[in-house]
C-alpha cells in the first residue's frame, strides 16, 4: 500500500508540473489570442453607459407628461401614435424605458458572462455581489439565456405595437409577430440542444 501511495503522489507530482509548465511558441500564441476580445468587451461597456444616458432622456421626456399637454402631444407625435391619451402615452413611454433596461441587461450578461467564459476568469468566488447566474455559466447556458433575453425585448417591442395598432398596418404587425415566433422557435432549439448535449455528456460519465 505504502509502495501504491508513493507512485500516485508521484503521478500527482509530475501531473502538476506539466499543468504549472508555461506554454511556449505557437500554443502560447494562440491561447493568448483570446485577449483580443477584451477591446470588444471594453466597448460593450461603453454601449451600456450609452443606454444609460439615452434612458435619462426618455425618462426626462416622461415627467412632463403628467401636466404639460404641449408635452404630451408632442410625446405621442414622436411615438407614432394617433390617440392623445395620457395613459397610453405613458404607458408607451413605461414599455420604452423597460426595453432599455432589458438591453442593458442583455449587455452585462454579454459582458461579465462573455468575459468569464471565453477570456479569463473573474475570481469572484466568495464576493457578496457576485450575481447568482454566474456561478453556473458556461457557453450553452450563456447562448440559452442570451435567447430567453431577447424574447423579452421582442416581447415588449410587439407590446408596443398592439397598443399603438391604430397606426400601423396589418402586415407590419403579421411580420413583428412571425418574427417573434422565430426567435420563440430558436430560444427553444437552443434550449433543446443544450438539453440533449448535456444528458449526452453525462452519460458518457
Amino acid at each position: 500500500m505504502d509502495k501504491l501511495d508513493q507512485d500516485r503522489s508521484t503521478q500527482d507530482r509530475q501531473v502538476n508540473q506539466v499543468r504549472s509548465q508555461p506554454l511556449r511558441g505557437l500554443p502560447a500564441l494562440i491561447f493568448a489570442s483570446r485577449w483580443l476580445q477584451l477591446p470588444l468587451y471594453l466597448g460593450l461597456i461603453v454601449a451600456q453607459a450609452v443606454y444609460v444616458v439615452l434612458f435619462i432622456q426618455e425618462l426626462s421626456h416622461l415627467v412632463p407628461v403628467l401636466w404639460d399637454p404641449n408635452a404630451l402631444d408632442n410625446t405621442a407625435s414622436a411615438l407614432g401614435i394617433v390617440a392623445r391619451s395620457k395613459e397610453i402615452v405613458v404607458m408607451l413611454m413605461v414599455l420604452s424605458l423597460i426595453d432599455v433596461v432589458m438591453i442593458s441587461n442583455l449587455l452585462i450578461m454579454v459582458i461579465i458572462g462573455g468575459y468569464e467564459t471565453f477570456v479569463s476568469r473573474l475570481d469572484l468566488d466568495g464576493h457578496p455581489d457576485q450575481p447568482e447566474w454566474l456561478s453556473h455559466v458556461n457557453a450553452n447556458i450563456l447562448k440559452v439565456k442570451l435567447a430567453t433575453a431577447i424574447i423579452g425585448i421582442s416581447s415588449i417591442h410587439l407590446l408596443k405595437t398592439f397598443i399603438s395598432a391604430e397606426s400601423l398596418s396589418e402586415k407590419t404587425m403579421l411580420w413583428q409577430t412571425l418574427i417573434h415566433l422565430a426567435f420563440i422557435l430558436s430560444a427553444l432549439s437552443i434550449a433543446w440542444i443544450d438539453r440533449m448535449l448535456s444528458s449526452g455528456s453525462g452519460q458518457q460519465h
